[in-house]
C-alpha cells in the first residue's frame, strides 16, 4: 500500500508547473493515477480532457489559465497553462550558397617584410592581432580591401603613420601603424593578411510565410583562419547545387561539394550571424518540393526521444527526406545550442554520406508533423550522430517572437 502511495507522489512530482501550448494544438500529460483535472479558473484559452492514463490540454485562444489536479477530492498540484497564438513555418532543406561581407576588413595573419633592417611586420609592431577588424583608417570608414591600399602608399611616402581603428571582441582599439618599404618590390606594406568577405554552403532551415524571415545553418560561421565568428556587415544567400559528396568516416567528417547555381540569383539577405545560425529576409518564396505547406513547431519541452526525419539535399538540388532518431533532447528554458542529439538511421543516406556531413548544417528536423529544430554539428568520432538545435531559439534569433501576444497580455 505504501509503495503505491510513493509511486503516486513521484508521478505528481513529474507533472510540470507550467505548460505552454499553441492554439489548435494539444499538450498531453501522462498521469496514470485516477485523479481529476479541471480548470481552476474559468478561461476561454483551453479545454481539459482526462482519458485513462493521460490528460489532454487543448489550446483554443491565446491567453493564460490554470489547471488543478486532485486526488480523492484533495487538490495536490496546480499547473499554469499558457496558450500561444497559432504559428506555423515553412520547412527548408534546400542547399544554399552563403556570401558574408565583413564589418570592415578582417586581419587573418601577419607576414614579414624584407626591409633594410631585416624582416619586420608593421602590423605586428603596431599591436594588430589576428581576428581584429580594421574599421577605420585616418578617419575614413573601411569597407573592403581595396579601400586600404591608397592609404598605405600615401603614408609610406609621407612617413606619417596610419591612424587605425580596430574592432576586437566588441571593443574599439586605436593604434598607429608605420608602413615599411619591401626591399624586393619597393612597395610599402603593412605586414598583414586581410580579407573582406567569406563564402560557403549550408542548408535552409525555415522561413516564416508572413514576414519572409528565415533561419539557416543552425550554427555560427567562423573565419577558417582566425576561428572567430565573422562579424557581418551584410551578406546574401543564393541557390546552390550539390555536385558530389565526400563521405564521412570515424575521425574524418565528410562534406557536401557544391557550387553556387548558375544564375547566381540572390534569394535573400543576411543580417545576423549568431551561434544559432544565419538570419535575414527572403525576397521570394522558396519551395522544397516535398513539404511546402506551413508546419507547426514544437517547443523544446515537446520534443521526444524517438523517430524523426530531416530534409536535406545530397544530389543536385533535390530536397529529400531521410529517417533519423532523436537520441536525447534537453527541454531548455533559455537559449542554448546543442539541445538535441540525433542519429542518422536512413540506410540510403548512410550509404551516400556516411552520416552527417559539412554542408548539412541547418537541415530541418521534423517530428510528428512539427518542425523541432535543425542539424548543427557532427560527432567527429561517430559521423552517424551529431547535435541539433531547438527551433524556438532559431526563431528568436530571426526576430520572430512566438510569445509576443502572451507578453503583451501579461504586461
Amino acid at each position: 500500500m505504501s509503495v503505491g502511495f510513493v509511486d503516486q507522489i513521484k508521478e505528481y512530482i513529474t507533472i510540470p508547473k507550467t505548460i505552454t501550448v499553441f492554439e489548435n494544438q494539444t499538450s498531453t500529460i501522462n498521469n496514470a493515477i485516477p485523479a481529476s483535472a479541471a480548470n481552476l479558473e474559468s478561461t476561454e484559452a483551453f479545454t481539459v480532457q482526462k482519458d485513462g492514463q493521460t490528460v489532454d490540454i487543448k489550446g483554443k485562444n491565446a491567453g493564460e489559465g490554470e489547471v488543478v489536479f486532485d486526488l480523492a477530492g484533495f487538490p495536490v498540484k496546480k499547473v499554469n497553462v499558457n496558450v500561444l497564438p497559432d504559428f506555423k513555418i515553412i520547412p527548408g532543406g534546400q542547399s544554399i550558397g552563403v556570401k558574408l561581407n565583413t564589418l570592415g576588413v578582417l586581419v587573418v595573419g601577419h607576414h614579414q617584410i624584407a626591409t633594410k633592417e631585416g624582416k619586420k611586420s608593421p602590423g605586428e609592431i603596431a599591436g594588430v592581432e589576428v581576428g581584429d577588424i580594421i574599421t577605420n583608417i585616418n578617419g575614413t570608414k573601411i569597407e573592403k580591401m581595396s579601400d586600404v591600399a591608397p592609404f598605405i602608399q600615401e603614408a609610406g611616402k609621407s612617413g606619417a603613420p596610419l591612424d587605425i581603428v580596430l574592432s576586437r571582441d566588441e571593443q574599439e582599439i586605436k593604434t598607429k601603424l608605420f608602413p615599411l618599404k619591401d626591399e624586393n618590390d619597393h612597395s610599402f606594406r603593412i605586414g598583414l593578411y586581410i580579407r573582406d568577405s567569406a563564402a560557403g554552403i549550408g542548408t535552409m532551415t525555415f522561413y516564416d510565410p508572413k514576414s519572409k524571415k528565415y533561419g539557416a545553418l543552425g550554427h555560427v560561421i567562423s573565419d577558417m583562419d582566425t576561428k572567430k565568428p565573422i562579424v557581418v556587415e551584410d551578406g546574401q544567400i543564393v541557390r546552390s547545387t550539390v555536385t558530389s559528396i565526400e563521405k564521412g568516416s570515424n575521425g574524418s567528417p565528410g562534406e557536401k561539394m557544391a557550387r553556387f547555381s548558375g544564375d547566381r540569383e540572390v534569394i535573400g539577405d543576411i543580417t545576423r550571424n549568431s551561434p544559432f545560425g544565419i538570419f535575414g529576409t527572403l525576397n521570394q518564396d522558396i519551395q522544397n518540393g516535398i513539404m511546402d505547406k506551413a508546419l507547426p513547431i514544437a517547443l523544446s519541452s515537446e520534443v521526444k526521444e524517438g523517430p524523426a526525419k530531416i530534409l536535406t539535399v545530397v544530389d543536385n538540388d533535390k530536397v529529400e527526406q531521410f529517417d533519423v532518431e532523436v537520441v536525447s533532447s534537453v527541454p531548455q528554458k533559455f537559449p542554448a545550442t546543442k539541445g538535441m542529439v540525433i542519429k542518422i538511421t536512413d540506410k540510403k543516406l548512410l550509404e551516400k554520406t556516411g552520416g552527417i556531413v559539412q554542408g548539412m548544417s541547418g537541415s530541418p528536423i521534423i517530428q510528428n508533423g512539427k518542425v523541432i529544430g535543425a542539424v548543427t554539428h557532427v560527432f567527429v568520432n561517430d559521423p552517424t550522430s551529431g547535435y541539433g538545435v531547438h527551433i524556438e531559439w532559431m526563431l528568436s534569433e530571426a526576430g520572430i517572437d512566438i510569445y509576443k501576444k502572451e507578453k503583451q497580455k501579461a504586461s
